[in-house]
């Protein structure tokens, strides 16, 4: 016996908010990518407030558009604050150990 899913229509108030959701998502990443421009230019021209001002909103608006990657990131976060906890300990520890061979050293030459 074979199974075959069957399909769901959409009504067409579904498809109407599909098409301007896709709309909207457009034109925020065009504002988004023009406020990041717009945000350059006017850092490059010396206009430090207003360029981090404007970058800071453009990539603002960039996160809203991209959120499901903003997601995707925020739950990589932990493994990689895990992985830099275990570098500084292992850089603490290789401190230690050089600080110990620096005291022997010492010892010696002091002799």
């Amino acid at each position: 016996m074979v199974v075959v899913p069957l399909k769901q229509t959409l009504s067409d108030s579904e498809i109407a908010m599909s098409e301007s959701s896709t709309e909207q998502l457009g034109w925020v990443s065009l504002v988004a990518g023009g406020t990041l421009l717009a945000g350059g230019f006017l850092l490059l021209a010396g206009r430090r407030r207003a360029g981090l001002l404007a970058a800071a909103s453009g990539a603002a608006l960039a996160l809203l558009d991209q959120q499901e990657t903003l997601r995707e990131w925020w739950g990589l976060v932990p493994g990689y604050v895990d992985d830099a906890q275990r570098l500084l300990v292992q850089v603490q520890d290789t401190v230690e150990d050089l600080a110990v061979k620096r005291e022997k050293l010492r010892q010696v030459l002091a002799r």
